[in-house]
């Protein structure tokens, strides 16, 4: 509670700063400052870089062209290693050097800390990744948009794919205690006690960033459990699975789209095949999607990483409605991502009144050879 009040202290004096530095919402400067904040150090890097190299690209593109109404798009790239406790600094400066609109946050909590702080100056958020169903179901933040579904909805993809599809009777719940990891699993644990096929033989926390998972694993195996199903991110999840093939313990493990990342595959190794995890829709075959990966591929010399598309996504559509508000001004901003369709790898897209994007979802994917495969 102390924290917490401590927390509340803290993010009421930076936007009381901010209140005095921050300018005027609009387009007078000469360019159009566009924000990107996210993951773009340490081990959830491989989250947010993704990010930063969408939004260079699709912005190079309309510099390129000229800008936006004669101006050009000035980036503004801050890194918050996907910390709450960073998040709220970052969001703080990013304000406090003009951002107009911000691609992010990439993590839930570091979203849900950051966003207050963008609220209070009427600055457009759109993140590629947060999935925490409060920060759009709640309505505290009215200026965040993403291009991503909610986790209620991987949560319910991943309980239907363990009951329907593999048939397991008995699931056991854990998650590494964070707004993003819990909530998932929280939704996990009621959609599996709703269906009335299967009941849950354990839900549990676990520490993130722990050496050694083996007691969650022994209490794993004591539960009887025939499937996993973890909220989290991939660095808990490749060690957890480390240790469940080192156990030999037969079950079968289902996680987030925290975890379906090439990254957790170079990390288990050999002890990733046959993990499943959901993750947005496979829209590979989409020919904005083709241009879009080729275009990563060419500038970078790279594979595109974990979100790209959902970046590339979330991009497109704020440069769209800056261009048909003709400013960046919060209500006309939102105005036009609720009535104005865009083409984008994603498909064709717009946004709800709560601000989650219309036709996007999630599929179960299963890593084989290697590689995660959509599950048909």
């Amino acid at each position: 509670m102390k924290l917490m009040r401590s927390k509340k202290i803290l993010a009421a004096a930076a936007i009381m700063m901010l209140a005095f530095s921050a300018p005027v919402a609009g387009m007078a400067a000469d360019t159009i400052k566009f924000g990107v904040a996210g993951a773009h150090s340490g081990d959830l890097a491989s989250y947010g870089l993704p990010t930063v190299n969408a939004a260079k690209l699709v912005i190079d593109q309309v510099n390129a062209k000229g800008g936006i109404n004669g101006k050009k798009i000035e980036l503004l790239i801050e890194d918050d290693v996907c910390k709450p406790e960073v998040a709220t600094n970052t969001a703080t400066k990013l304000v406090s050097q003009g951002a107009e609109v911000v691609l992010g946050h990439i993590c839930s909590g570091a979203t849900k800390s950051a966003l207050p702080i963008y609220t209070n100056a009427n600055i457009l958020v759109m993140s590629p990744s947060a999935t925490n169903p409060d920060l759009t179901y709640s309505g505290e933040y009215p200026n965040f948009f993403r291009t991503i579904a909610p986790d209620d909805m991987q949560a319910k993809v991943d309980v239907d794919y363990a009951l329907d599809k593999l048939g397991h009777t008995k699931i056991a719940v854990i998650h590494d205690k964070g707004d993003y990891g819990k909530g998932f699993a929280e939704f996990a644990k009621s959609f599996v006690e709703k269906s009335g096929k299967a009941e849950v033989v354990l839900f549990e926390g676990v520490t993130p960033g722990a050496v050694d998972y083996s007691a969650i694993v022994q209490k794993i195996k004591k539960s009887g459990a025939q499937a996993v199903i973890f909220g989290g991110y991939h660095p808990e999840a490749a060690k957890i699975v480390g240790m469940i093939k080192k156990k030999r313990l037969k079950v079968d493990f289902l996680s987030d789209d925290g975890v379906k990342d090439d990254t957790f595959i170079k990390v288990a190794g050999a002890d990733a095949e046959g993990v499943y995890a959901s993750g947005p829709k496979d829209t590979t075959g989409n020919p904005l999607s083709k241009a879009a990966f080729a275009e990563h591929k060419k500038v970078f010399n790279a594979d595109a990483g974990a979100f790209f598309e959902n970046a590339y996504t979330a991009t497109l559509a704020m440069v769209n409605a800056i261009e048909k508000a003709g400013s960046t001004d919060l209500a006309a901003l939102k105005k036009a991502l609720q009535t104005e369709k865009v083409d984008t790898p994603l498909g064709n897209i717009y946004f709800d009144d709560k601000g989650d994007a219309v036709g996007i979802g999630f599929s179960v994917y299963q890593v084989q050879n290697g590689a995660f495969v959509e599950m048909k």
